[in-house]
């Protein structure tokens, strides 16, 4: 094991040392949080690919292809979708905006009132989901160095926490863009030919495995369509997801780069499903579905190729939790701290002193944030309730009123309101009726806050139509806009 050992040493250090590079380049709050909103196609489809491809897509991906065959792609495929429908319909409007937040998007559309619960919220959702990458480090430790789990958690997130506090977006754009890398070599170019090979191929794993293993819908209409509730729509409106829209050079980068990114997402969707089948086939009885990635990994892969794609697994929850850290302090400082306080803008425009400040104030809030999800992580057990919780909070409470923001100039701050306070609540509270695994929490929590905020706007006076006009001069890419982020795109 010692090619294998060396291999992610290295790889560790060299994330150390890209976020200690980033440090130099993150000078103003621009440049921290959203890369100076200058990356282009090439880094911001690699990033982008980076953060939605987490551990859950990687080593629960293969676990739902062991559990339910090819159909198992089904998750991730619906992140995919997601990730598509965002890059083509709204993504380019998003960048134009000039915003750090999806709150500070809401208070532009609505009038500034709906800032602070949507903030709970989005900072609720983006804490479990760096929680629950989190704790995937205790699982690739354990394959790797046979490692107690809180030391696993402690070990992997500290090196997040580290390079994300140290230079902000830009160390995580960097750090993300060589994960991309690693992980398209790891699983698609070497695992996933490993595995076919080492189950005798298509006509050996059909021999083997019943026929629904092959079955594009053999998981399950309802368990489908709950999926494209959660995760593609998830994908629309999550802080995570939008901050790397923010990192876009242009409208035709952000359109275009998360096509690309959308696509190889896909792609990655089916390879984890067959991995998982072809795990199937050589380990048919093992007590979860989610150690076929490792067991498959740690049995199977020769030396070296073994410590690569245990790089790429690694790779896959690092980007995620570092996507996700950032979400979070982000809207812990930007959308809850700074409101709290009295002191939002939503222009971005800032001097230079200022921005220094800025930079430090996000820096340590990053570094507090890190804290609470690695104490966080050693104490939560549950992974999967974690994550349910986290995006049937986002979608139940959120994507009425922002896809609505987006779609219907009717909508009102009183609708937006009530849609995100009905939402939330209907959505915990099904929870614990049905059980938070339950399709039923989402399902009734999106059609109450849907029907609340129709009727409550339609029952409240029209949003004011100066704040209209700004908002379409933002959508337009017209409004105003730090004089700082106007530089090239770097490719």
């Amino acid at each position: 094991m010692a090619v294998d050992y060396t291999v992610i040493v290295v790889y560790l250090v060299g994330m150390l040392a890209v976020g200690w590079w980033g440090m130099r380049r993150a000078k103003s709050k621009s440049e921290f949080l959203v890369a100076g909103r200058r990356l282009g196609p090439t880094m911001y489809s690699g990033t982008m690919a980076a953060i939605v491809l987490g551990g859950a897509s990687t080593i629960g991906g293969v676990g739902l292809g062991y559990q339910y065959g090819l159909s198992g792609a089904w998750m991730v495929f619906t992140i995919g979708l997601g990730l598509l429908a965002l890059s083509i319909f709204f993504s380019a409007r998003i960048a134009r905006l000039k915003v750090y937040t999806v709150s500070e998007m809401l208070d532009l559309r609505y009038g500034g009132r709906a800032g602070v619960i949507s903030g709970v919220v989005m900072w609720a959702y983006t804490l479990m989901l760096a929680v629950t990458s989190t704790i995937a480090y205790a699982t690739i430790f354990d394959v790797l160095f046979d490692m107690n789990r809180t030391v696993a958690i402690i070990l992997g997130g500290s090196i997040v926490v580290a390079y994300s506090t140290l230079g902000g977006m830009w160390s995580i754009t960097l750090t993300d863009m060589v994960q991309f890398v690693v992980k398209t070599i790891g699983v698609l170019l070497l695992l996933l030919p490993i595995a076919i090979v080492k189950a005798g191929g298509f006509s050996e794993m059909k021999a083997q495995l019943p026929t629904e293993y092959f079955d594009p819908l053999g998981i399950g209409g309802e368990t489908i369509f709950t999926y494209v509730l959660i995760y593609t729509f998830g994908m629309l409106i999550g802080q995570d997801i939008w901050q790397r829209v923010f990192t876009a050079g242009s409208d035709r980068t952000a359109k275009w780069g998360g096509t690309v990114a959308g696509t190889y997402c896909l792609v990655y969707a089916l390879a984890g499903a067959v991995i998982g089948t072809a795990a199937k086939v050589l380990y048919p009885k093992l007590d979860s579905a989610d150690d076929a990635f490792a067991t498959i990994v740690k049995d199977e892969l020769p030396m070296g190729v073994r410590g690569l794609v245990l790089a790429a697994a690694l790779a896959a929850v690092m980007s995620t939790s570092s996507g996700a850290l950032i979400a979070c302090a982000t809207v812990a400082n930007n959308d809850i701290w700074s409101r709290l306080r009295g002191a939002v803008t939503t222009s971005g425009t800032a001097d230079s002193d200022e921005e220094r400040d800025e930079v430090r104030g996000n820096r340590a809030f990053i570094l507090i944030m890190g804290v609470a999800v690695i104490c966080t992580a050693i104490a939560l057990n549950n992974v999967v309730e974690a994550l349910t919780v986290a995006y049937n909070l986002l979608v139940g409470g959120l994507l009425v009123p922002i896809l609505g923001g987006l779609l219907w100039k009717r909508g009102t701050a009183q609708g937006a309101l009530a849609a995100v306070a009905v939402g939330g609540l209907a959505v915990i509270g099904l929870m614990a009726s049905y059980g938070i695994l339950a399709n039923e929490p989402i399902y009734y929590g999106l059609l109450s806050s849907l029907a609340v905020y129709v009727i409550v706007s339609l029952a409240t006076p029209a949003t004011d139509p100066a704040v209209l006009a700004a908002w379409r001069e933002r959508l337009a890419g017209r409004g105003s806009e730090p004089a700082s982020e106007s530089v090239p795109a770097h490719q």
